[in-house]
């Protein structure tokens, strides 16, 4: 992958595609039952709230939760290999059906940060018990269970319920599904990133029926993740994290979570990075300059069935850089020239069909990654919201920018940031105070109302459990 040619000095990458270093991931995975936390350079502070933490006895599972100026403006050369592509005249019949949103978690205390560390030893602490008094039972396939319906599966949903402090034992038709039942397993749907309706479905039980050691071993895998980054997060007064398994967004100003919302990571194929980093500007309306990997294999073809393609998409052919630059007429140029990409490039005007959508958030690695908008919004109410090239599509980006820039200077608000937006003209805005960016891949955490969170393995880091392809 092409470097950024602005790169921040003392920015540290934890990783490149996806994937960590031989060493650090070898780190990662080892320590059995005892949960060692041998990885990274875990501070001395650290340690102690760790050691705090495995001496408590306490059960987790707590309540259940409801459901100085932008210093300059200039024009900026993206590089030509970034990864990202919305095709809005071509989105399949399911990415643009209206979506059943699923409810956003309610977040107030940081996920990353060492508050949630002591919360999280407690949590395998509570599950190892779990474990040492056999695990919980299994649940059935078979129909879906809602309200009303009398089934014996009824009674496996309760007991599996009851052994995580979902629901507490109650008197009456252990076949019965009632009320109590339903809000039982909305709670667990919630915390284990699930449509919370209320109905156990296929994801359902198979959320239900992921064993207890595998839970354990994606708590401790986390609680070296949080703790390899934490202690940083500390000694920041704002910084933004974005979740990739989670497949959320927090902004946080002085331990709290200012800003929360949904995101769309990389798919399985094109997986996003983690990324340690500083954001340094925001573009508002931006060009794209076509990654000639996605220009060669998904652009080609349809520009050779239809030579009216890139107009309509507002995709120009350019050759040149600079002084220079040139523009061509896509009718002169023969497409059917296999070597076409050393040629020409393809670079996607400011507009409502841009892929980048209205504004785009810069932080320089090696990955060309960035969080940017898009002009198709359906695909943030889904519950697995890994669609993209790589790069972190983000629901409301203009919340989040407005963050950014007001954080930095009074001139900034929410009115100006739409002015800017409404202008349909580029421009690139750098902050006089870049913000740090953690992008992580966490499946476990423990929330603010120590409620633990469990998420899909999406790109199976963790060897774990992944209920997403499975339709409910």
């Amino acid at each position: 992958m092409a470097s950024c040619d602005n790169r921040q000095d003392g920015v540290r990458l934890l990783s490149r595609n996806g994937k960590r270093d031989a060493q650090a991931h070898a780190g990662a995975c080892a320590g059995g039952a005892a949960g060692g936390l041998e990885r990274g350079k875990v501070t001395g502070r650290f340690l102690k709230f760790v050691a705090a933490g495995l001496a408590l006895q306490a059960v987790l599972l707590g309540a259940p939760t409801g459901l100085a100026p932008a210093r300059a403006e200039t024009a900026t050369h993206y590089s030509q290999d970034q990864t990202h592509w919305v095709d809005p005249w071509q989105a399949s019949g399911d990415q643009q059906a209206a979506q059943s949103e699923v409810p956003l978690r309610v977040a107030t205390v940081p996920t990353l940060s060492e508050s949630t560390m002591v919360p999280v030893g407690r949590a395998i602490l509570k599950y190892r018990e779990i474990a040492a008094w056999g695990g919980w039972g299994h649940v059935a396939s078979g129909e879906r269970l809602e309200i009303g319906v009398r089934d014996p599966r009824v009674a496996q949903v309760r007991e599996r319920l009851v052994a995580t402090g979902d629901m507490g034992p109650a008197p009456g038709d252990a076949y019965l599904y009632d009320e109590q039942v339903a809000e039982a397993v909305r709670r667990f749907q919630t915390r284990n990133g699930l449509d919370p309706d209320g109905v156990v479905g296929r994801r359902t039980v198979a959320a239900m029926n992921v064993p207890v050691q595998t839970r354990i071993r994606q708590l401790e895998i986390n609680l070296r993740r949080i703790a390899e980054i934490a202690p940083a997060t500390a000694t920041e007064r704002r910084y933004i994290f974005v979740n990739i398994a989670g497949q959320e967004v927090e902004a946080v100003n002085n331990g709290v979570v200012e800003f929360h919302e949904r995101v769309i990571v990389g798919k399985l194929s094109r997986q996003t990075p983690e990324i340690t980093s500083k954001v340094t500007s925001v573009t508002f309306n931006p060009y794209w300059y076509v990654p000639k990997s996605i220009a060669m294999a998904d652009m080609l073809p349809k520009v050779r069935s239809n030579p009216g393609y890139l107009k309509r998409q507002g995709i120009r052919v350019m050759q040149g850089w600079g002084d220079n630059i040139r523009e061509l007429d896509p009718a002169q140029i023969d497409w059917s020239n296999p070597r076409i990409n050393e040629a020409y490039y393809l670079r996607q005007d400011p507009g409502p069909w841009n892929s980048l959508g209205s504004l785009k958030i810069n932080f320089p690695n090696s990955d060309a990654i960035f969080l940017h908008d898009t002009p198709t919004k359906t695909l943030f109410g889904r519950q697995a919201r890994n669609f993209s090239s790589g790069c972190v599509r983000v629901q409301d980006v203009r919340g989040l920018v407005t963050w950014l820039m007001q954080g930095d200077s009074a001139k900034w608000d929410a009115a100006r940031v739409e002015r800017a937006v409404a202008s349909g003209q580029y421009r690139n805005a750098t902050l006089a105070t870049p913000v740090p960016i953690y992008i992580t891949y966490l499946t476990a955490w423990v929330d603010g109302s120590g409620v633990v969170h469990f998420r899909d393995d999406v790109y199976d880091r963790d060897g774990s459990v992944n209920t997403s392809a499975l339709e409910n």
